[in-house]
């Protein structure tokens, strides 16, 4: 084996880095998907559970899909924006 070079690696290293700038590549992890799947799940439930007929049990699984905006709402009218 080869002995570790730092210079060869460090110069590799911002070779990659220019490369992914210029390429635009962003290697961010995002996992706001996973909560809103359990709000999803979440809301689903319960407005499933208070709902009084078939319909009303439809109305509540598209609730669940924009409870964000339910929320964003009342938020934004108990700061009285």
């Amino acid at each position: 084996m080869s002995e570790f070079n730092s210079d060869k690696f460090k110069k590799k290293l911002k070779k990659k880095i220019k490369k992914n700038i210029v390429n635009n590549k962003n290697y961010t992890v995002k996992s706001g998907g996973g909560f809103y799947f359990v709000g999803f799940v979440g809301a689903a439930i319960y407005f499933v559970s208070t709902a009084d007929g078939f319909w009303v049990g439809v109305l509540g699984i598209l609730k669940a899909l924009v409870w964000p905006a339910f929320l964003v709402f009342e938020a934004l009218q108990a700061l009285g924006a």
